[in-house]
């Protein structure tokens, strides 16, 4: 049950509560793989995107018993998150005025070991030829370490790139692999990529920003809709869409997912086929 499904929650395109439920109901036979068993953190907007919006992890209190959650320790206590295993509870989350899940990248029961490394590029400015560069220099570096890469647009202003890791990898590992493969892809392309977080420090570069790899870190969820003008959608892509031009940040949105999906299925769909070790790629890039 919707309430209030007429509420506007992206004024610039009409697009209301009711519509953005009714995009995740759609979108679940796909999304839902890529969510169950992962804790979730919401990115609510109660009274539409152009009012402040905020993120909401605990649900302890106040939500139904039905909802599934995850238990987890913080400095001081403990974090509730809720899990999203059903279509039932995907729709909760858009009844919660939430646009966007954010995903950890380890599963319950085994929270402590990854499945997951990611790789977000965070342009500090409109440049599609220079993301575009960035993120084959990505591809191209993993290919280099005998690893397979997935890429999906982030639905907002750069690509998320991702490794599938097997059973047993660390956080620790993760993290270590992700931050030194980001060192020497800004050793290799420094006009190009920075791992300066802070903007004033970047000088117009991209960030290759590795810190989505530790233990409670979040990324935003395959198929999430972004709380953006005009509803872009974090969507799977191919590399060759990519390379080509023909694929960016927020090419996919709510109203044009009905067809992307039509024409090209879930390009993810053989994601976690081929779980792969760190051990080899993180011997090869100490000797770079």
């Amino acid at each position: 049950m919707i309430t209030h499904p007429e509420k506007v929650l992206f004024p610039e395109d009409g697009i209301t509560k009711g519509d953005l439920a009714a995009y995740y109901e759609a979108i679940s036979p796909l999304m839902l793989p890529y969510l169950r068993g992962r804790p979730i953190t919401m990115e609510r907007y109660p009274s539409g995107i152009d009012a402040k919006g905020f993120f909401q992890k605990n649900v302890a209190k106040g939500f139904p018993e039905w909802l599934e959650r995850v238990e987890v320790p913080k400095k001081g206590g403990t974090v509730q998150h809720p899990l999203v295993a059903d279509v039932r509870s995907l729709l909760w989350l858009a009844n919660q005025n939430c646009i966007t899940p954010h995903a950890w990248p380890s599963r319950v029961p085994d929270l402590r070991h990854p499945d997951l490394c990611v790789f977000d590029l965070d342009p500090t400015q409109e440049d599609a030829d220079a993301l575009r560069a960035a993120a084959l220099a990505v591809r191209d570096l993993l290919l280099e370490l005998k690893l397979q890469s997935w890429v999906k647009t982030s639905g907002s202003k750069g690509f998320h790139i991702f490794v599938p890791l097997e059973p047993g990898t660390s956080f620790r590992d993760s993290a270590r692999f992700s931050d030194r493969a980001g060192a020497v892809l800004v050793k290799r392309h420094p006009d190009l990529l920075t791992q300066e977080f802070a903007k004033v420090d970047r000088e117009g570069r991209i960030l290759i920003d590795t810190g989505r790899n530790g233990y409670s870190a979040t990324f935003a969820a395959a198929y999430a809709v972004r709380p953006r003008n005009g509803a872009p959608v974090s969507a799977p892509a191919t590399w060759e869409e990519v390379e080509s031009g023909a694929v960016g940040p927020a090419t996919f949105t709510v109203k044009t997912m009905e067809k992307r999906v039509a024409e090209a299925g879930d390009l993810w769909s053989a994601l976690f086929d081929t779980p792969q070790p760190l051990r080899q790629a993180m011997e090869t890039l100490a000797a770079f």
